[in-house]
């Protein structure tokens, strides 16, 4: 019995010990209540303007909503290529090289002229010579479809001349033509390199120098070209 009273008594001792050490109050320092952190620090994007311009050719811009972008059309060297090659002067325009418009009209419409000079008087020519050939001389009508300025020509039967002059037109006009083509293909050539030229820095950031040089391995003189971006 007297073993059973200590332990009874040990057990009410640390018993109650607990009970008031449980009654204690918490310090402040150690209180930590979640709803009273910081609120974890939000991300800022950087917004982008309505539009913006990185070259003369190229916009970006923003519309309205979650990650939507939309990027315009950029300057298309084909597309000049393409309205060059349709319409003389279409190509420039596209360019924004207004100034070429009438030098290509009037590289075109030279050789255009002289084909349509030469064809007319291949044609009274011709004329002129069947009749000289056909001895329609002295028909009033035939003589009626004569150039004035071939008249003499046919009262003299200068066939040879009237052949001559028959073949000299015909030449010019093919030449002409050959002219006209070649014009026409100068007109797309400079379309397309305007085009392609308007993607390049062509600003003041831009410069050339010459400096004098040698071949490598050699002491023969030389002068080299150096373009500096800045």
């Amino acid at each position: 019995m007297g073993m059973i009273k200590i332990v009874l008594n040990i057990f009410l001792v640390v018993l109650i010990n607990h009970m008031a050490y449980s009654q204690l109050p918490v310090p402040d320092s150690i209180r930590v209540r979640v709803d009273t952190l910081p609120p974890a620090p939000v991300q800022e994007f950087p917004v982008l303007s309505d539009t913006t311009q990185y070259n003369d050719t190229t916009i970006v811009q923003t519309v309205a909503g979650p990650d939507t972008v939309v990027k315009k059309k950029v300057h298309s060297p084909r597309t000049a290529t393409l309205r060059s090659l349709m319409i003389p002067g279409w190509g420039q325009a596209y360019n924004k090289k207004y100034w070429k418009i009438p030098i290509v009209y009037g590289a075109i419409g030279f050789p255009g002229y002289l084909f349509f000079y030469n064809r007319t008087w291949y044609n009274r020519t011709r004329y002129a010579l069947s009749v000289v050939v056909n001895e329609q001389t002295e028909d009033p009508v035939a003589r009626g479809k004569v150039h004035q300025d071939l008249l003499a020509l046919v009262d003299r039967k200068a066939q040879g001349s009237l052949v001559d002059y028959r073949n000299q037109f015909r030449r010019d006009m093919d030449y002409s033509i050959l002219f006209t083509i070649l014009m026409w293909g100068l007109n797309v050539v400079d379309a397309t390199v305007d085009g392609h030229l308007k993607g390049f820095d062509v600003s003041d950031e831009l410069s050339l120098s010459i400096k004098p040089s040698s071949l490598a391995g050699t002491m023969t003189p030389g002068v080299s070209l150096v373009v500096h971006f800045k």
